[in-house]
């Protein structure tokens, strides 16, 4: 049986992570709705429980030490997020585990290549094709990788 909610959690963990990225050093309002899709409430205004989980991500992301936010904005979006210096310098760092790329290394200046070996590179690459198991893989080896950064 698959862990459907785990497979979610390391995308949403992903998307925030790559977002922050694009905005460091930048504090910024981070959206459920913008990493963990469009929220359908109930007819009692309850959020669904994909919504609500991806509001927890956030929020573990936040206790874990990844990023740091000032406030909720109820359980919509967290305020004022940034990634923490433990995170940047993970996402900034070589990657432990790179995905196939195409042969094309030896056409592109080595400063290019080098990018692409990084963490953040990597995720947005898994991001990008889609896949459940490629993006769970490469969260489980950041969260491994990140015990050695702080």
């Amino acid at each position: 049986m698959s862990d459907i909610h785990i497979d979610d959690f390391h995308k949403d963990c992903a998307k925030i992570l790559v977002q922050l990225y694009r905005q460091f050093p930048r504090k910024t309002i981070l959206y459920v709705e913008d990493y963990a899709g469009p929220d359908t409430p109930d007819e009692y205004g309850l959020h669904s429980e994909r919504h609500q989980a991806g509001f927890s991500a956030a929020l573990w992301l936040a206790e874990s030490g990844y990023v740091t936010y000032l406030e909720t904005i109820r359980q919509e979006a967290l305020d004022q997020v940034v990634l923490t210096h433990k995170a940047f310098t993970l996402l900034s760092a070589r990657a432990n585990f790179i995905a196939a790329e195409p042969d094309t290394a030896g056409e592109l200046p080595a400063s290019v290549v080098e990018k692409t070996q990084t963490n953040i590179h990597q995720l947005r690459q898994a991001l990008k094709n889609g896949s459940s198991t490629q993006i769970g893989q490469l969260m489980q080896q950041l969260l491994v990788q990140s015990r050695h950064f702080s």
